[in-house]
């Protein structure tokens, strides 16, 4: 008698919990694009533009450092082949070797002051890089809820960047559950009047992306060539 009350109570508890997890929805599971929508951003291609505008300012003013080392280089040399010249008198010689010794000093004087100002400048843009990334994703990340949640999701995960072995986080998914393009739809509807609009795509460029690196600052006989 015990056994057919056990085997009840059994098939009591299975039909319960059947009756739970037929009453509980499965969870909705959407796709994004983190990366496509951060670089289509009509605020990161505004931010690019104001970068690459800073970085040229920064180079031709290094630029400008190197012209006025060169000049002071060639003072140095003439200097030092007035102080060698065999004809001059010693009183000459001596002074153009005192010359000389200052300009050398000016020269790495202004080569620390170079060197420092393109350290300094590769620092700024990296901080103004990161500070900007940090504040985007973060917008982002608040609209890609909304659309997630309008369209019933419970889970969102993320495509554009590999897992920690290397592989693609998100190995297969429907198409039909990306929601990139509704996020970029969303992120243009405020959009202000006279800006660019974000694209469906990254725009084709030379010059490095806002959000990835900083933009190079070449510095003769510091900057490691590739």
């Amino acid at each position: 008698m015990k056994k057919p009350i056990h085997t009840l109570l059994s098939l009591g508890a299975f039909g319960a919990a059947a009756v739970i997890a037929q009453a509980q929805p499965a969870p909705k599971i959407v796709v994004v694009d983190m990366a496509k929508i951060f670089d289509t951003h009509y605020e990161t291609q505004a931010e690019k533009a104001k970068l690459d505008d800073a970085t040229k300012k920064a180079q031709d003013q290094i630029d400008q450092m190197n012209k006025d080392g060169d000049a002071l280089v060639a003072q140095y040399k003439e200097l030092d082949e007035q102080a060698k010249n065999p004809v001059s008198t010693p009183d000459a010689k001596s002074k153009a070797v005192a010359d000389a010794q200052k300009k050398g000093q000016e020269i790495q004087t202004k080569l620390a002051d170079r060197n420092k100002f393109a350290q300094d400048s590769r620092a700024v843009l990296q901080d103004r890089i990161q500070k900007f990334r940090s504040l985007m994703l973060e917008e982002i990340s608040k609209v890609v809820v909304t659309v997630a949640k309008r369209k019933g999701a419970s889970l969102v995960l993320d495509k554009s960047g590999p897992s920690l072995l290397g592989v693609p986080s998100v190995i297969y998914y429907d198409p039909a559950y990306e929601i990139t393009d509704d996020v970029i739809a969303e992120i243009n509807q405020n959009r202000p009047a006279g800006t660019p609009a974000a694209s469906a795509s990254p725009a084709p460029s030379t010059a490095p992306a806002a959000g990835v690196s900083v933009p190079a600052i070449t510095v003769p006989g510091v900057t490691p060539s590739k």
